[in-house]
């Protein structure tokens, strides 16, 4: 009887050592869809950016983290449509905004940190 009972607590926590980490390798995953993390005040300066093009910048940026963190919700394979299609939407805004060396060094740093954070 002693082993039994022995045995079904050393199953019960090897099944929930599996759970844990199961647990944190998803929320793992879901932080790298989490921009909020960038540092948008460097990046300003890193791109240069105006005054009136801060403002535009910071929207665009909130709008891609929110579009980004939805995606993070989904399935595999609406999760990746989604995302490119949020990548699409914040490069064709950003170009909108931002002059072509700015535009050019902010897609540069975009690929950076999605390849970073296993993304792309």
């Amino acid at each position: 009887m002693k082993k039994i009972v022995l045995t079904m607590v050393a199953l019960m926590s090897m099944t929930m050592t599996f759970a844990e980490n199961e647990t944190a390798a998803n929320l793992n995953k879901a932080e790298a869809y989490n921009m909020k993390t960038v540092n948008v005040t460097k990046l300003c300066q890193a791109l240069n950016l105006s005054k009136d093009q801060v403002e535009g910048f910071m929207e665009i940026h909130k709008t891609f983290t929110s579009e980004l963190l939805f995606a993070a919700q989904m399935n595999d394979e609406e999760r990746q449509l989604m995302v490119e299609k949020a990548i699409k939407k914040d490069l064709a805004w950003m170009d909108y905004i931002l002059n072509k060396d700015q535009y050019r060094k902010y897609v540069m740093l975009l690929n950076v940190t999605l390849h970073n954070r296993g993304l792309k």
